[in-house]
């Protein structure tokens, strides 16, 4: 089970989906907090999301049979509701994350857990395709496929951004242009 927030769908998770399938035969994708959106860390809406993976798969020419996905809701992370998760997608072998605090829930839960790389993490990372979409830059279509980048277009993520940062937008910017400094 691959399990992330996916605001939005970036080369990263992407690459970390092609890196899950060689090593097993399906791969549930679990898009979380799926009860949030029209926010700074989760612009996007749970169908959104599930759209951007979908059509990515079809792009890319992977077998849609060897890909399930779901959706949860926001929860805090501890053992019981790793457990929780877990009712929520058919059987899995083992969890993919990134995040130290789920890896333990889910071990601690006694599910097998799997990390897969981090390919230039100081780019492919949503935040960066927010703060590039925020800032009016055309580089963020650098870093998703193209069927998420003609998704953004088509819901206008770009004002969206704007508007939910509309009264702190300065800020937002300065936050940005941080992150920018730091890669």
């Amino acid at each position: 089970m691959f399990f992330g927030r996916f605001q939005p769908f970036h080369y990263g998770h992407f690459e970390a989906l092609k890196w899950l399938l060689e090593r097993f035969d399906e791969v549930v994708v679990l898009v979380g907090m799926s009860d949030e959106s029209h926010t700074w860390l989760n612009p996007f809406t749970a169908g959104e999301r599930l759209l951007m993976i979908h059509e990515t798969i079809k792009w890319s020419g992977i077998q849609a049979s060897r890909v399930i996905t779901a959706t949860i809701h926001t929860l805090r992370i501890f053992m019981g509701n790793a457990l929780y998760v877990l009712s929520f997608v058919p059987p899995v072998i083992a969890v993919a994350t990134a995040n130290p605090a789920v890896a333990r829930a889910f071990r601690d839960a006694g599910i097998k857990t799997v990390t897969p790389p981090l390919l230039r993490r100081d780019k492919w990372r949503g935040e960066m395709v927010r703060c590039k979409l925020l800032m009016g830059s055309d580089y963020w279509r650098n870093l998703v496929p193209p069927p998420v980048a003609n998704i953004l277009e088509r819901i206008d993520a770009a004002q969206r951004l704007r508007d939910i940062v509309a009264d702190r937008l300065g800020e937002a910017i300065n936050a940005c242009k941080k992150l920018e400094q730091q890669t």
